[in-house]
């Protein structure tokens, strides 16, 4: 399997190396030459293997030659051993139509967890292989950072700096990540938004003055790895829901489209999914470019949801240039205009592909809470707020009969548990294994939201 970039003018690389890299260097982001296709048989084959075996089984082809398939089984069967359900991805049924996908029973109690346990394992393997080291940058707006320092904290050959919007995260989310004490990890608040640290990071990717100095490694979902451990648990869900005999749809709370995308994957790959609904909160600048076709940034409104508080998808790049027939110049054009102006066009082809699946519903602080409260007061289920979102995007949308719809559960309700409670009446209580969090001593710095300041605090410290 060989990843070309989405603007067109970057090297094509294989699995290991476009897993390194993150980023490309044109500015693009990776994606496969062409999609692998598992035909129905194969399909059903997959049905009743453990959630670490279908890993491995749905990885296999974007892998490659990278890793052989043994090895690759043992890397899954190790990255979700530290899950605290059997099932890694349970589903839970919450009436006739509706299920929530169980994507929160990590380490870090998020959906992160799931690809980037293994992501850590992935950096580790090929580093070994040629004695290299690591500086992994990121930019999270919530539970990306704390699920990244849990997979690479303490190892060796890699160190992570991740940066977060100061004051716009939760406080669980917070000190999950600043409590980490290992001295590969490096915590960086910055004055400013998720888009500002975001932008940042990508500016570091294309700054010779780092580059010359350190290998950098993405963990955010612009790493193709991360995106391809994510599409295994749509045929986790689907295959215990009948597929490839009967057809599924999957509600998506997103802010920077990683995990939509990746249930775009799934069905390029060959799983029957009837709909992908965007479920967004009032940042809903895919919300507005799925309905309008503008694709126009505004300013970041802090939510109750904060890790959807964006206003630049990047993934959604990877969407473009695939229903837009894979031009990567055109797009290189169109995303010089949008990273200009703000604001871009899909063009007819782009967003007749976008209507082929997906379809999009913007929930409000209102229609989040009220989810909230109808979950725990119809099914007894208390859930966070990005999962309320697509809860009421779920119920907003129309299948054909039979076919049952899933809404995505991303994060464990106690790391939201002030909006929970306001809903309920209920607070949440974090699971005992991460009980103790809030007595841990944290370490984190707090920077400007100014590009050399943080470049500066990244060389000084950088090993």
């Amino acid at each position: 399997m060989r990843y070309v970039s989405t603007r067109g003018n970057a090297p094509t690389l294989n699995f290991a190396e476009v897993t390194l890299t993150g980023l490309a260097s044109d500015g693009g982001l990776y994606v496969p030459e062409s999609w692998p296709r598992f035909s129905p048989s194969e399909i059903t084959a997959l049905r009743g293997l453990p959630y670490a075996e279908l890993a491995a089984r749905v990885m296999q082809p974007f892998v490659g030659d990278s890793i052989a398939p043994s090895r690759l089984n043992e890397l899954t069967h190790q990255a979700y051993a530290r899950f605290a359900h059997g099932a890694v991805t349970p589903l839970v049924q919450l009436d006739e139509r509706l299920w929530l996908l169980e994507l929160f029973h990590g380490p870090t109690l998020a959906f992160k967890d799931i690809a980037l346990q293994l992501l850590g394992l992935l950096f580790e393997e090929f580093l070994d292989r040629d004695e290299g080291t690591l500086t992994i940058v990121g930019a999270t707006s919530g539970d990306t950072g704390s699920a990244a320092i849990d997979a690479v904290a303490g190892r060796d050959n890699v160190e992570i700096f991740m940066l977060h919007p100061a004051g716009r995260i939760s406080d669980v989310q917070r000190v999950q990540m600043t409590t980490v004490l290992a001295p590969n990890v490096h915590n960086i608040a910055i004055e400013g938004s998720f888009d500002d640290a975001q932008a940042m990071v990508k500016r570091l990717f294309a700054d010779p003055e780092v580059t010359g100095r350190h290998r950098l490694g993405a963990v955010n979902s612009i790493n193709w790895a991360r995106l391809a451990a994510q599409v295994v648990y749509y045929f986790s869900a689907a295959l215990q829901l009948g597929s490839p005999d009967r057809p599924v749809a999957f509600a998506v709370p997103t802010g920077n489209f990683g995990d939509v995308f990746a249930g775009y994957v799934a069905a390029q790959m060959g799983l029957p999914i009837e709909t992908l609904v965007v479920a967004t909160n009032v940042n809903d600048i895919l919300h507005r470019a799925l309905s309008s076709g503008e694709y126009a940034q505004g300013s970041v409104t802090p939510t109750a949801s904060p890790s959807m508080d964006i206003q630049v998808s990047s993934n959604f790049e990877r969407l473009l240039f695939d229903v837009g027939g894979r031009d990567g110049a055109a797009l290189g054009e169109q995303m010089a205009r949008f990273e200009a102006e703000r604001r871009m066009e899909l063009s007819p082809r782009q967003r007749s592909g976008t209507a082929e699946r997906l379809v999009s519903v913007r929930a409000d602080a209102d229609e989040t809470s009220l989810a909230i409260r109808r979950a725990y007061e119809q099914s007894g289920m208390l859930v966070d707020p990005h999962t309320a979102v697509a809860l009421h995007a779920a119920r907003q949308v129309p299948t054909r009969a039979g076919t049952p719809m899933v809404a995505l559960a991303t994060a464990h309700p106690a790391k939201f548990r002030d909006p929970v409670e306001r809903a309920t009446g209920i607070r949440p209580s974090l699971p005992p294994r991460v009980g103790d969090l809030f007595a841990r001593e944290e370490r984190c710095v707090r920077l400007p939201g100014d590009y050399e300041a943080v470049r500066d605090h990244i060389l000084a410290h950088a090993g």
